[in-house]
């Protein structure tokens, strides 16, 4: 069994480059055990093709936020 980190005694930097290495690893991981949902999948690709196609459109991000808090 591994001691536990003492986060607070970690500067912040340090847990940034340790949070990006850690979620390549997850990254990693997930790719090489088929983590992901072919569903998931099959909804990327179709939203990839969309794009290629230039048949997607966007929201910019406060237009996006008003929507969203009108459901709320």
């Amino acid at each position: 069994m591994t001691a536990p980190l003492k986060y607070q005694e970690i500067p912040l930097q340090e847990k940034f480059i340790i949070l990006e290495e850690l979620w390549q690893s997850m990254s990693q991981d997930a790719e090489n055990s088929n983590f992901t949902p072919n569903w998931h999948l099959e909804i990327l690709a179709k939203r990839d093709k969309q794009i290629n196609d230039s048949k997607a459109s966007f929201s910019d991000l406060e237009e996006a936020k008003t929507r969203l808090q009108k459901l709320i």
